[in-house]
């Protein structure tokens, strides 16, 4: 229905916030992972949202960016993940996390939002691991001016990634490496690569 807001802070809360939009205020879920990222009282933000309309109540989600809109999306198509669910997830772990988390297969890690047990991660994963790219996850983003998250955005990783693919580890178990490898950003392709093989072990 909406795609999104923007307006001035007006209320900020544990799980929603209140959206001054030309003098009308709209209340919006958020996870606590995106409060955290929000700018001060009174100032300006734009939310991505998405809108869940029921018999007894209409909710409006929101989201900093587009791309955290559709890793909310995506869970909510899994079997027995409402929107509810979609934002307890997020509300453990970030968006990039999240991907992360289920391109590596990382059950556990999901299975720590509030109402999501480990039967519900694994069919997260099962049914959205194909729908992931590992481009996805080494995105960072900037939101408000802040980098919301550790991801890894230089070519020289994506390189490294892809070169230790073609060496014929899996996808996760690359981008897991690599992102474990300290000062990543410093380094050339081939040092990188070097370091990332030493986690493979």
């Amino acid at each position: 229905m909406y795609a999104y807001f923007k307006g001035k802070l007006a209320y900020i809360g544990e799980d929603s916030i209140i959206l001054d939009v030309h003098d009308v205020g709209y209340r919006i879920l958020l996870s606590p992972a995106s409060i955290a990222y929000l700018p001060q009282l009174g100032e300006e933000v734009q939310l991505y949202t998405y809108t869940s309309v029921r018999e007894d109540a209409i909710w409006l989600y929101g989201f900093l960016s587009h791309e955290d809109l559709e890793i909310f999306k995506k869970c909510i198509t899994v079997s027995g993940i409402g929107p509810k669910g979609g934002m307890a997830i997020l509300s453990v772990m970030d968006a990039e996390a999240l991907r992360f988390a289920i391109i590596s297969g990382d059950a556990k890690a999901i299975s720590k939002a509030p109402g999501i047990g480990m039967k519900t991660a694994q069919r997260l994963i099962l049914e959205l691991k194909d729908k992931i790219s590992v481009e996805e996850t080494l995105v960072s983003r900037e939101v408000n001016g802040i980098r919301m998250s550790a991801g890894i955005q230089e070519n020289n990783s994506e390189e490294a990634v892809e070169a230790l693919v073609a060496l014929g580890y899996s996808a996760s178990d690359a981008l897991k490496a690599v992102k474990s490898v300290e000062n990543a950003a410093e380094m050339d392709v081939e040092a990188l690569l070097k370091a990332a093989l030493k986690n493979m072990f």
